[in-house]
C-alpha cells in the first residue's frame, strides 16, 4: 500500500470506513483500497470503480496523500472529508463518459 505501512493503512482504513458510510463498495486489498460505486454504471455493464492507494507525496515534503490508479493525486490523507468527497465527484464523472 505505502512504503511507511502502518500509517498508510490506517488511512486507507478510515477512507474506507468512510466510503462505506457514503453508499459506496469498498475493500481494503494488498495492493489498496477498492472502490466501487455500485449506483454508477461504468465500463463493460460493471459500477465505476478504481483502486485508490496512500503513499508520500514528495511535492508536499512527504506527507501521504490519497491517489487514484491513475496516479492522480486526490488529497492529504488526514483529510478523509474531502478525499471521499473527491472519489464520488470522480466517479460519478467516470460513469457520464
Amino acid at each position: 500500500m505505502a512504503p511507511d505501512g502502518t500509517a498508510a493503512c490506517d488511512r486507507l482504513a478510515a477512507l474506507h470506513t468512510h466510503l462505506l458510510a457514503r453508499g459506496l463498495t469498498a475493500k481494503l486489498t494488498p495492493q489498496g483500497l477498492r472502490i466501487s460505486n455500485p449506483q454508477v454504471s461504468g465500463c463493460c455493464d460493471r459500477a465505476a470503480a478504481d483502486l485508490v492507494t496512500c503513499r508520500p507525496r514528495p511535492e508536499d515534503g512527504g506527507a501521504l496523500w490519497f491517489y487514484t490508479s491513475w496516479q492522480e493525486p486526490i488529497g492529504p490523507a488526514d483529510d478523509i472529508i474531502d478525499a471521499s468527497v473527491f472519489i464520488i465527484g470522480y466517479l460519478n464523472r467516470r460513469a457520464e463518459r
